[in-house]
């Protein structure tokens, strides 16, 4: 396996070397900063820093208003306290105006572990991908997340990053470069198309290789732009390889696969399979336990393209 690098501290890293090159990004965030990495941004520029405490609903409100003045708002906290706490004032202060906001968001899905059910958040896609006007990014790695930051702050427009809590492995080398809007084929195949976001990438391409042994070819998608999602890339996949299967850490109502099915459903319909948390709430435990007992693990891939092969 491939070094493993915190998403969450490049994040925060990213953001410094963004404020050292433009005087207007502000950051905000809701007492977690030690949590989601914001403290790097705080330390090196604290007249630029706004420790909201624990009002998310207030801070969503400062950034528009700061956004409305001319700043490049970062407002922070974790997944499950935004879009969750304030998802009316995102839609009336950020969506609706079409403001220049970027929230990113950390302790993402439910590999928060040990946290617990409060904390686990697997609603937040269903959430912010339904506000007109949001782009939509999921990084799978480090390296994906540093260029995923920098290009939301060059885009004007509200954004939504997704970030986990716990470190993962590299996917991509420092060559990679992230293109807003587009799928990346990370693993080429004819017998099925495995389309994942996030921390599955990884449990996807572990998939792949294992279903290799059975004698069955996957593709493999990163499709770390969830919203605008890359339509062509999915039709593309559905009509070469016959049969799709999607792998994320949210529900299965709501998400990734909610959406491609819609892409399928008007375009090339073919079988598929959703490697998703089903209609549940997660116990607390590590996470690892937990992507084991609620389903998202490479060995829960390669039975869904068994199954979807299956239907061919």
């Amino acid at each position: 396996m491939s070094q493993e690098v915190s998403l969450r501290e490049t994040y925060g890293q990213t953001l410094v070397e963004l404020g050292r090159e433009n005087p207007d990004i502000v950051v905000l965030d809701a007492d977690l900063s030690r949590s989601t990495m914001t403290k790097f941004f705080a330390r090196e520029f604290p007249g630029r820093f706004f420790d909201c405490g624990i009002a998310e609903q207030n801070m969503v409100g400062i950034a528009a208003g700061l956004a409305a003045s001319g700043k490049l708002p970062f407002v922070s906290t974790f997944a499950v306290f935004a879009p969750g706490h304030c998802f009316d004032q995102i839609r009336m202060s950020i969506a609706q105006p079409k403001l220049n906001v970027k929230l990113v968001t950390t302790h993402s899905g439910i590999s928060v572990g040990e946290d617990g059910t409060s904390h686990h958040s697997i609603e937040d896609l269903a959430l912010i991908g339904s506000l007109p006007g949001f782009t939509v990014i999921v990084p799978a790695d480090a390296i994906e997340t540093a260029q995923a930051v920098r290009v939301a702050a060059a885009c004007y427009g509200p954004f939504y990053i997704r970030l986990c809590r716990p470190k993962l492995p590299l996917v991509y080398t420092e060559d990679y470069r992230f293109n807003l809007g587009k799928a990346v084929t990370m693993r080429q195949g004819n017998d099925a198309t495995i389309i994942a976001i996030g921390i599955m990438v990884i449990a996807a391409l572990e998939a792949a290789e294992n279903l290799k042994r059975e004698g069955i070819d996957c593709r493999v998608l990163n499709i770390s732009t969830l919203k605008p999602i890359d339509e062509a890339a999915i039709i593309e996949a559905a009509a070469e390889t016959g049969a799709i299967i999607t792998a994320e850490e949210h529900l299965e109502h709501g998400g990734l696969g909610s959406i491609v099915a819609q892409v399928l459903a008007r375009h090339q319909p073919v079988p598929m399979e959703f490697v998703a948390i089903k209609d549940t709430y997660a116990k607390s435990g590590n996470a690892s336990e937990l992507l084991e007992r609620y389903g998202l693990t490479a060995k829960d891939i390669e039975q869904g393209v068994r199954s979807a092969i299956a239907r061919k």
